[in-house]
Protein backbone atom coordinates (compact mmCIF):
# COMPACT_ATOMS: atom_id res chain seq x y z
CA UNK A 1 0.00 0.00 0.00
CA UNK A 2 3.25 2.13 1.41
CA UNK A 3 4.26 1.82 -2.72
CA UNK A 4 1.18 2.51 -4.39
CA UNK A 5 0.78 5.98 -2.63
CA UNK A 6 4.19 6.97 -3.25
CA UNK A 7 3.81 5.76 -6.88
CA UNK A 8 0.71 7.74 -6.98
CA UNK A 9 2.33 10.86 -5.24
CA UNK A 10 5.13 11.35 -8.07
CA UNK A 11 3.29 10.34 -10.41
CA UNK A 12 0.71 13.36 -9.99
CA UNK A 13 3.90 15.63 -9.31
CA UNK A 14 5.35 15.19 -12.14
CA UNK A 15 2.07 15.15 -14.20
CA UNK A 16 1.74 18.85 -12.90
CA UNK A 17 5.08 19.60 -13.36
CA UNK A 18 4.87 18.83 -16.97
CA UNK A 19 0.82 19.60 -18.08
CA UNK A 20 2.14 22.59 -19.57
CA UNK A 21 4.34 22.61 -22.67
CA UNK A 22 5.83 26.16 -21.40
CA UNK A 23 5.92 25.48 -18.16
CA UNK A 24 9.55 25.76 -16.45
CA UNK A 25 10.89 22.72 -14.30
CA UNK A 26 10.88 23.80 -10.05
CA UNK A 27 12.04 21.19 -7.79
CA UNK A 28 14.05 23.54 -5.87
CA UNK A 29 13.03 27.06 -7.31
CA UNK A 30 15.57 27.51 -9.58
CA UNK A 31 13.68 27.30 -12.90
CA UNK A 32 15.35 25.58 -15.99
CA UNK A 33 13.89 25.90 -19.22
CA UNK A 34 13.13 22.19 -20.65
CA UNK A 35 14.86 22.75 -24.25
CA UNK A 36 16.46 23.32 -26.91
CA UNK A 37 19.56 20.90 -26.27
CA UNK A 38 22.52 22.14 -25.16
CA UNK A 39 20.87 23.94 -21.67
CA UNK A 40 20.36 27.11 -22.48
CA UNK A 41 22.62 29.84 -21.00
CA UNK A 42 19.75 32.17 -19.65
CA UNK A 43 17.19 30.83 -16.81
CA UNK A 44 15.13 32.92 -15.35
CA UNK A 45 16.12 32.94 -11.37
CA UNK A 46 13.58 33.93 -8.98
CA UNK A 47 15.70 36.44 -6.43
CA UNK A 48 15.05 36.34 -3.07
CA UNK A 49 13.81 39.17 -1.03
CA UNK A 50 17.18 42.31 -0.58
CA UNK A 51 15.37 42.44 3.11
CA UNK A 52 13.07 40.85 5.07
CA UNK A 53 9.87 41.83 7.19
CA UNK A 54 10.36 40.98 10.86
CA UNK A 55 7.63 40.55 12.63
CA UNK A 56 8.84 38.70 16.00
CA UNK A 57 12.20 38.40 17.91
CA UNK A 58 15.49 37.88 15.72
CA UNK A 59 16.67 35.33 18.54
CA UNK A 60 15.57 32.94 20.96
CA UNK A 61 17.28 30.40 23.54
CA UNK A 62 16.92 28.07 26.45
CA UNK A 63 14.37 26.30 27.47
CA UNK A 64 12.02 28.61 25.36
CA UNK A 65 13.61 27.81 21.93
CA UNK A 66 13.70 23.75 23.17
CA UNK A 67 10.54 23.46 23.91
CA UNK A 68 8.86 25.10 20.99
CA UNK A 69 10.86 22.88 18.57
CA UNK A 70 10.00 19.66 20.15
CA UNK A 71 5.67 21.16 20.14
CA UNK A 72 6.45 22.21 16.28
CA UNK A 73 8.10 18.14 15.77
CA UNK A 74 4.72 16.37 17.73
CA UNK A 75 7.22 15.64 20.76
CA UNK A 76 6.48 16.73 24.39
CA UNK A 77 8.44 19.54 25.63
CA UNK A 78 10.03 19.25 29.25
CA UNK A 79 7.71 19.22 32.47
CA UNK A 80 6.46 21.87 33.70
CA UNK A 81 7.10 24.05 30.24
CA UNK A 82 4.46 27.10 30.21
CA UNK A 83 3.48 25.48 26.25
CA UNK A 84 2.91 21.90 28.15
CA UNK A 85 -1.11 22.55 27.80
CA UNK A 86 -0.96 22.92 24.28
CA UNK A 87 0.24 19.03 24.44
CA UNK A 88 -3.56 18.49 25.12
CA UNK A 89 -5.11 19.86 22.26
CA UNK A 90 -6.44 17.16 20.13
CA UNK A 91 -5.54 18.49 16.99
CA UNK A 92 -1.24 18.44 18.27
CA UNK A 93 -2.32 15.07 19.69
CA UNK A 94 -3.12 14.49 15.72
CA UNK A 95 0.08 15.99 14.49
CA UNK A 96 2.46 14.31 16.80
CA UNK A 97 0.71 10.86 16.10
CA UNK A 98 0.89 11.42 12.68
CA UNK A 99 4.88 12.48 12.71
CA UNK A 100 5.33 9.45 15.33
CA UNK A 101 4.28 7.23 12.34
CA UNK A 102 5.79 8.87 9.53
CA UNK A 103 9.19 8.98 10.84
CA UNK A 104 8.94 5.31 12.01
CA UNK A 105 8.53 4.43 8.60
CA UNK A 106 10.88 6.70 7.29
CA UNK A 107 13.46 5.27 9.66
CA UNK A 108 12.83 1.33 9.16
CA UNK A 109 12.78 1.66 5.16
CA UNK A 110 14.93 4.55 4.53
CA UNK A 111 17.44 6.43 7.54
CA UNK A 112 18.44 3.14 9.10
CA UNK A 113 20.05 1.97 5.83
CA UNK A 114 21.67 5.53 5.21
CA UNK A 115 23.17 5.12 8.32
CA UNK A 116 24.42 1.73 7.65
CA UNK A 117 26.17 2.66 4.20
CA UNK A 118 27.41 5.76 6.11
CA UNK A 119 29.08 3.63 8.26
CA UNK A 120 30.83 1.61 5.64
CA UNK A 121 31.77 4.09 3.08
CA UNK A 122 32.22 7.76 5.13
CA UNK A 123 34.09 6.52 8.19
CA UNK A 124 35.26 10.10 8.27
CA UNK A 125 34.02 13.59 7.54
CA UNK A 126 35.26 16.61 7.55
CA UNK A 127 34.14 19.38 10.71
CA UNK A 128 32.28 21.61 7.99
CA UNK A 129 29.07 19.95 5.29
CA UNK A 130 27.63 22.26 2.59
CA UNK A 131 24.62 21.35 1.21
CA UNK A 132 23.48 23.34 -1.85
CA UNK A 133 19.94 23.36 -3.34
CA UNK A 134 18.97 21.55 -0.48
CA UNK A 135 15.83 23.80 1.06
CA UNK A 136 15.53 22.77 4.28
CA UNK A 137 16.33 18.89 3.97
CA UNK A 138 18.96 18.57 7.55
CA UNK A 139 17.44 14.75 7.68
CA UNK A 140 19.37 13.53 5.07
CA UNK A 141 22.48 15.78 5.32
CA UNK A 142 22.71 14.32 9.60
CA UNK A 143 22.03 11.18 7.82
CA UNK A 144 24.93 11.07 5.81
CA UNK A 145 27.25 13.47 8.03
CA UNK A 146 26.13 13.20 11.29
CA UNK A 147 29.98 13.88 12.60
CA UNK A 148 30.15 17.42 10.69
CA UNK A 149 29.93 20.75 13.72
CA UNK A 150 29.11 23.05 10.76
CA UNK A 151 26.24 22.50 8.45
CA UNK A 152 24.93 24.97 6.02
CA UNK A 153 22.20 24.25 3.47
CA UNK A 154 20.74 26.86 0.97
CA UNK A 155 17.83 27.13 -1.22
CA UNK A 156 15.23 29.79 -2.73
CA UNK A 157 12.93 29.51 0.45
CA UNK A 158 12.89 32.13 2.84
CA UNK A 159 13.70 31.33 6.80
CA UNK A 160 10.59 32.89 7.77
CA UNK A 161 10.02 34.25 11.47
CA UNK A 162 10.98 32.73 14.76
CA UNK A 163 7.96 30.92 16.20
CA UNK A 164 6.49 31.97 19.19
CA UNK A 165 3.43 29.25 19.72
CA UNK A 166 2.51 31.64 22.91
CA UNK A 167 1.30 34.14 21.10
CA UNK A 168 -0.51 32.47 18.55
CA UNK A 169 -4.38 33.27 18.42
CA UNK A 170 -6.62 29.90 20.08
CA UNK A 171 -7.61 27.42 17.86
CA UNK A 172 -4.65 28.47 15.07
CA UNK A 173 -1.99 25.96 16.26
CA UNK A 174 -4.04 22.65 14.73
CA UNK A 175 -3.98 24.54 11.02
CA UNK A 176 -0.19 26.08 11.34
CA UNK A 177 0.99 22.27 12.39
CA UNK A 178 -1.20 20.74 9.19
CA UNK A 179 0.39 22.75 7.11
CA UNK A 180 3.89 22.21 8.61
CA UNK A 181 3.61 18.88 7.96
CA UNK A 182 1.59 19.22 4.45
CA UNK A 183 4.60 20.52 3.01
CA UNK A 184 7.00 17.70 3.96
CA UNK A 185 5.03 15.43 2.44
CA UNK A 186 7.11 14.29 0.34
CA UNK A 187 10.64 14.58 1.45
CA UNK A 188 9.33 11.73 4.09
CA UNK A 189 7.87 9.89 1.13
CA UNK A 190 9.82 10.75 -2.05
CA UNK A 191 13.32 11.68 -0.09
CA UNK A 192 13.33 15.28 -2.02
CA UNK A 193 10.94 18.47 -1.69
CA UNK A 194 9.32 20.34 -4.35
CA UNK A 195 9.89 23.49 -3.64
CA UNK A 196 6.45 25.21 -5.65
CA UNK A 197 4.90 23.08 -3.34
CA UNK A 198 6.45 23.99 -0.53
CA UNK A 199 6.80 27.60 -0.94
CA UNK A 200 3.24 28.21 -1.43
CA UNK A 201 2.25 26.40 1.61
CA UNK A 202 5.02 28.06 4.05
CA UNK A 203 4.64 31.30 2.46
CA UNK A 204 1.50 32.39 4.86
CA UNK A 205 0.51 31.85 8.24
CA UNK A 206 2.06 31.76 11.55
CA UNK A 207 4.57 29.12 10.89
CA UNK A 208 5.75 30.29 7.96
CA UNK A 209 9.49 29.78 5.81
CA UNK A 210 11.64 26.65 6.63
CA UNK A 211 12.82 27.75 10.50
CA UNK A 212 9.75 25.05 11.41
CA UNK A 213 10.49 22.22 8.67
CA UNK A 214 14.58 22.16 10.06
CA UNK A 215 12.60 22.10 14.22
CA UNK A 216 10.58 19.08 12.94
CA UNK A 217 14.32 17.46 11.48
CA UNK A 218 16.43 18.56 14.42
CA UNK A 219 14.09 17.45 16.89
CA UNK A 220 13.02 14.19 14.99
CA UNK A 221 17.03 13.51 14.41
CA UNK A 222 17.37 13.64 18.62
CA UNK A 223 18.66 16.85 18.55
CA UNK A 224 18.43 19.19 21.63
CA UNK A 225 18.25 22.84 20.23
CA UNK A 226 19.77 26.19 22.47
CA UNK A 227 20.00 28.69 20.18
CA UNK A 228 18.10 30.23 16.87
CA UNK A 229 18.98 33.42 15.47
CA UNK A 230 18.41 34.69 12.25
CA UNK A 231 21.21 36.20 10.53
CA UNK A 232 22.31 37.58 7.31
CA UNK A 233 25.76 38.15 5.02
CA UNK A 234 27.31 41.19 4.29
CA UNK A 235 29.38 40.81 0.70
CA UNK A 236 32.23 39.92 2.55
CA UNK A 237 30.28 36.81 3.69
CA UNK A 238 30.69 38.32 7.24
CA UNK A 239 27.59 36.91 9.28
CA UNK A 240 25.60 39.60 10.74
CA UNK A 241 22.40 39.35 13.06
CA UNK A 242 19.35 40.19 10.88
CA UNK A 243 18.03 44.01 12.01
CA UNK A 244 14.49 45.45 10.61
CA UNK A 245 15.54 47.13 7.00
CA UNK A 246 19.02 45.47 6.34
CA UNK A 247 19.40 44.75 3.29
CA UNK A 248 21.57 41.45 1.95
CA UNK A 249 21.77 38.90 -1.01
CA UNK A 250 21.51 36.03 1.75
CA UNK A 251 19.25 35.92 4.88
CA UNK A 252 19.13 33.06 6.87
CA UNK A 253 18.69 31.30 10.53
CA UNK A 254 21.45 30.25 12.58
CA UNK A 255 20.75 27.04 15.14
CA UNK A 256 22.58 26.10 17.35
CA UNK A 257 22.18 22.29 18.77
CA UNK A 258 23.48 19.31 20.67
CA UNK A 259 23.12 15.71 19.30
CA UNK A 260 23.50 12.35 22.20
CA UNK A 261 26.81 12.96 22.08
CA UNK A 262 26.46 16.40 23.83
CA UNK A 263 28.75 18.12 21.41
CA UNK A 264 27.81 21.64 19.95
CA UNK A 265 26.76 22.01 16.59
CA UNK A 266 25.73 24.67 14.10
CA UNK A 267 23.13 24.68 11.43
CA UNK A 268 23.02 27.36 8.90
CA UNK A 269 19.97 27.74 6.49
CA UNK A 270 20.47 30.47 4.01
CA UNK A 271 18.03 31.69 1.18
CA UNK A 272 20.20 32.93 -1.61
CA UNK A 273 20.77 32.99 -5.11
CA UNK A 274 22.98 30.36 -6.41
CA UNK A 275 22.69 31.09 -9.95
CA UNK A 276 26.02 32.99 -11.29
CA UNK A 277 23.94 36.21 -11.56
CA UNK A 278 23.82 36.53 -7.75
CA UNK A 279 26.36 34.25 -6.11
CA UNK A 280 29.30 35.96 -6.92
CA UNK A 281 28.34 39.02 -4.79
CA UNK A 282 26.20 37.73 -2.16
CA UNK A 283 28.95 37.36 -0.04
CA UNK A 284 27.87 33.52 0.44
CA UNK A 285 31.08 31.87 -1.53
CA UNK A 286 33.18 33.58 0.52
CA UNK A 287 31.34 32.90 4.18
CA UNK A 288 32.17 28.91 3.01
CA UNK A 289 35.42 30.01 1.74
CA UNK A 290 36.14 30.43 5.66
CA UNK A 291 34.68 27.28 6.10
CA UNK A 292 36.21 24.78 3.57
CA UNK A 293 37.16 22.67 2.86
CA UNK A 294 33.97 20.42 3.40
CA UNK A 295 32.50 17.42 2.60
CA UNK A 296 29.31 18.21 -0.14
CA UNK A 297 26.36 17.04 -0.56
CA UNK A 298 23.90 16.88 -3.35
CA UNK A 299 20.16 15.56 -4.23
CA UNK A 300 17.63 16.31 -6.54
CA UNK A 301 19.25 19.80 -7.73
CA UNK A 302 17.54 19.81 -10.49
CA UNK A 303 20.04 19.03 -12.64
CA UNK A 304 20.98 22.74 -12.33
CA UNK A 305 24.98 22.66 -12.39
CA UNK A 306 24.74 20.84 -15.58
CA UNK A 307 23.49 24.18 -16.92
CA UNK A 308 26.38 27.49 -17.81
CA UNK A 309 24.63 29.67 -15.81
CA UNK A 310 25.33 27.39 -12.47
CA UNK A 311 28.51 27.12 -13.18
CA UNK A 312 30.41 29.43 -10.51
CA UNK A 313 28.50 26.90 -8.01
CA UNK A 314 29.69 24.08 -9.18
CA UNK A 315 33.48 25.17 -9.87
CA UNK A 316 33.31 26.43 -6.36
CA UNK A 317 32.43 22.81 -4.70
CA UNK A 318 34.80 21.06 -7.17
CA UNK A 319 37.61 23.52 -5.35
CA UNK A 320 36.26 23.28 -1.87
CA UNK A 321 35.39 20.21 -1.28
CA UNK A 322 37.24 17.02 0.46
CA UNK A 323 34.19 14.42 -0.82
CA UNK A 324 31.48 15.11 -2.90
CA UNK A 325 28.23 12.67 -2.55
CA UNK A 326 25.71 12.79 -4.98
CA UNK A 327 23.03 11.59 -7.37
CA UNK A 328 23.10 12.38 -11.11
CA UNK A 329 20.74 15.66 -10.36
CA UNK A 330 24.35 17.49 -9.33
CA UNK A 331 27.60 18.28 -10.76
CA UNK A 332 28.36 15.75 -14.36
CA UNK A 333 31.22 13.51 -14.41
CA UNK A 334 32.99 15.43 -16.73
CA UNK A 335 33.60 18.20 -14.48
CA UNK A 336 35.80 15.34 -12.11
CA UNK A 337 39.43 15.44 -13.05
CA UNK A 338 40.56 12.07 -12.94
CA UNK A 339 43.71 12.80 -11.76
CA UNK A 340 42.04 14.73 -8.39
CA UNK A 341 39.41 12.21 -7.61
CA UNK A 342 38.43 9.09 -6.90
CA UNK A 343 34.89 8.38 -7.91
CA UNK A 344 32.56 5.31 -6.70
CA UNK A 345 29.54 4.67 -8.00
CA UNK A 346 26.19 2.88 -6.11
CA UNK A 347 23.36 1.80 -7.25
CA UNK A 348 21.71 1.91 -10.63
CA UNK A 349 22.24 5.00 -13.22
CA UNK A 350 19.14 5.16 -15.65
CA UNK A 351 18.30 7.68 -17.73
CA UNK A 352 16.93 10.95 -16.05
CA UNK A 353 12.84 11.60 -15.86
CA UNK A 354 11.56 13.13 -18.88
CA UNK A 355 11.53 16.66 -17.81
CA UNK A 356 14.69 16.91 -17.73
CA UNK A 357 15.77 16.83 -21.68
CA UNK A 358 19.79 16.99 -22.51
CA UNK A 359 21.36 15.56 -18.86
CA UNK A 360 21.90 11.88 -19.92
CA UNK A 361 25.72 11.09 -19.31
CA UNK A 362 27.13 8.02 -21.38
CA UNK A 363 30.35 8.19 -19.60
CA UNK A 364 28.45 8.04 -16.27
CA UNK A 365 26.46 5.14 -17.49
CA UNK A 366 30.00 3.17 -18.28
CA UNK A 367 30.95 3.99 -14.67
CA UNK A 368 27.70 2.76 -13.23
CA UNK A 369 28.00 -0.96 -15.03
CA UNK A 370 30.02 -2.09 -11.96
CA UNK A 371 28.44 -0.25 -9.02
CA UNK A 372 28.17 -1.15 -5.90
CA UNK A 373 24.53 -1.90 -4.95
CA UNK A 374 22.48 0.19 -2.18
CA UNK A 375 19.71 -0.38 -0.22
CA UNK A 376 17.61 2.84 -0.13
CA UNK A 377 15.73 5.29 -2.47
CA UNK A 378 17.81 8.83 -3.02
CA UNK A 379 17.22 11.48 -4.98
CA UNK A 380 14.32 12.10 -8.02
CA UNK A 381 14.28 8.33 -8.94
CA UNK A 382 13.59 7.26 -5.33
CA UNK A 383 12.86 3.66 -5.77
CA UNK A 384 15.68 1.71 -4.34
CA UNK A 385 16.67 -0.28 -7.79
CA UNK A 386 16.90 2.82 -9.48
CA UNK A 387 18.58 5.63 -7.27
CA UNK A 388 21.87 6.64 -8.13
CA UNK A 389 24.94 7.55 -5.98
CA UNK A 390 28.25 8.76 -6.33
CA UNK A 391 30.80 9.33 -3.77
CA UNK A 392 33.66 11.33 -5.30
CA UNK A 393 36.95 11.67 -3.24
CA UNK A 394 39.75 13.56 -3.19
CA UNK A 395 43.01 12.57 -3.97
CA UNK A 396 44.86 15.64 -3.26
CA UNK A 397 47.43 15.36 0.10
CA UNK A 398 45.83 18.69 1.21
CA UNK A 399 42.11 17.40 1.58
CA UNK A 400 42.53 13.32 1.77
CA UNK A 401 41.02 11.77 4.47
CA UNK A 402 37.63 13.14 4.28
CA UNK A 403 36.31 9.45 3.78
CA UNK A 404 37.30 6.18 3.99
CA UNK A 405 39.17 4.19 1.28
CA UNK A 406 36.84 3.21 -1.56
CA UNK A 407 35.63 -0.64 -1.41
CA UNK A 408 33.60 -2.71 -3.17
CA UNK A 409 33.90 -3.80 -7.04
CA UNK A 410 34.13 -1.17 -8.83
CA UNK A 411 37.31 0.30 -6.78
CA UNK A 412 38.73 -3.10 -7.24
CA UNK A 413 38.78 -3.02 -10.48
CA UNK A 414 39.87 0.40 -11.28
CA UNK A 415 36.74 1.53 -12.19
CA UNK A 416 35.81 4.48 -9.83
CA UNK A 417 38.11 6.69 -12.19
CA UNK A 418 36.34 9.15 -13.93
CA UNK A 419 36.50 8.15 -17.79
Amino acid sequence: MTRILKTACVATCLFWLSSSPTMSFDFFGFQQQPAPRPAPERTHIPRPPAQLDITGSVSVSGAEVADTVRIVAGLPPSAGSPLEPLTRDESWKQHARFFDRAFGELDRTQLAKVRAWRTEHLRVNRPSMFYMFSGPDFLYADAFFPEATTYVLAGLEPPGQIPDLQKMPRGSLGPSLGTVASSMHTVLSLSFFITHNMRSQLSSGRLNGTIPILYVFLARSGKTVKEVSLVNLDADGNERTEEPGQKSAAHGVKILFTGADGKDRTLYYFSTNLANDGVPTSGFLKFLEKLGPADSLVKSASYLMHNGNFSKIRDFLIANSATILEDDSGIPLAHFDAKKWQLQPFGHYLAPLGIFPGTYQPKLQELFKRASPIEFGYGYRWRRNESNLLLAVRNDAAVTGSAGPATGPAAATGASRAP
